[in-house]
């Protein structure tokens, strides 16, 4: 039965520092049963967070970049041109 009194996660640089550090442990294979399948769960609703976060960052792109998205190109244009 999943918990009502998951705590979420602060932001989405949290999500995934916890995300990381759950994905270790379960790796580490010893914790008891009980334990991984929460760290699980729980890894499961923070993957669900970052992705849906992820997803809500690139229609705020679309919508600043007229409905397209474009390949980044670094360093050519941000600093101006020398010479």
């Amino acid at each position: 039965m999943k918990s009502n009194s998951v705590k979420p996660p602060a932001s989405f640089e949290a999500a995934l520092k916890e995300l990381e550090v759950i994905v270790q442990a379960l790796e580490g294979g010893n914790a008891p049963l009980e334990d991984s399948l929460k760290a699980y769960e729980r890894g499961m609703a923070l993957l669900k967070y970052c992705q849906e976060t992820l997803g809500q960052a690139e229609q705020k792109i679309r919508i600043l970049d007229n409905g397209s998205l474009r390949d980044f190109v670094g360093d050519q244009n941000d600093r101006g041109e020398e010479g």
